[in-house]
């Protein structure tokens, strides 16, 4: 089967994140967001997931950023690894979590051997993706998920394709922030082969707007 399209502002998506990479680190450093050790139902999610992928195999975290998540799964015992767009991203990754593997890579060019991975997470990193590459990624996903094996997708909640010029305190970029209902999240994850097994949705008045996660089970 063929890898999954190439988003056409993959290049600018990159550069924004390295150019933000530096402020969000300080961010996370100095406040919850970001942190899901400080974020309950988040940190529920993940360690549910941990208990569920502990002995399928290793689990990827595809758009780690600078490690957050990997390195708390990591101290959970995983056998986990992270990659991401942003070198820059990868850097911090790397000197915050020396005990941790990270590569750079993009979601739409990794080499994911068939039924191989006991646990896959998309942790707010898919919603750059296109609306007609992201079906592409997930069915890539489910082909590399063992029998049992888990997806977490987590992402930003509406029906519009956001295009943002400045983040994270001003700062220049360039990418657009595609939102989905949960219903329509949860319909690719069915489409790519994979069930949905819970989904928790978060209010308009959180710190990022609405939200929603959705747990699937190859």
């Amino acid at each position: 089967m063929l890898p999954p399209s190439r988003p056409a502002d993959l290049d600018a998506v990159r550069d924004s994140y390295d150019r933000v990479a530096d402020t969000y680190v300080e961010m996370i450093a100095g406040t919850a967001l970001g942190d899901i050790r400080r974020q309950p139902w988040y940190r529920a999610v993940i360690d549910v997931f941990a208990d569920a992928v502990r002995d399928l195999g290793p689990v990827l975290d595809i758009g780690c950023g600078p490690g957050t998540v990997t390195a708390y799964l990591a101290g959970r015992g995983l056998d986990v690894s992270g990659v991401d767009l942003s070198p820059r991203m990868i850097d911090h990754a790397r000197r915050l979590h020396p005990q941790c593997r990270f590569d750079v890579a993009s979601a739409t060019d990794l080499d994911l051997t068939d039924a191989s991975w006991g646990g896959l997470l998309g942790w707010w990193s898919l919603f750059n993706l296109p609306r007609d590459v992201l079906p592409q990624v997930l069915d890539s996903f489910a082909r590399a998920l063992v029998p049992g094996g888990q997806l977490v997708v987590a992402t930003h909640v509406g029906d519009d394709d956001v295009v943002r010029t400045e983040a994270y305190g001003g700062i220049p970029v360039r990418w657009t922030t595609h939102q989905r209902r949960p219903e329509q999240l949860v319909a690719l994850v069915e489409q790519a082969g994979l069930r949905p097994t819970a989904e928790l949705r978060f209010p308009a008045d959180g710190p990022i707007g609405p939200t929603v996660v959705v747990v699937a089970q190859a």
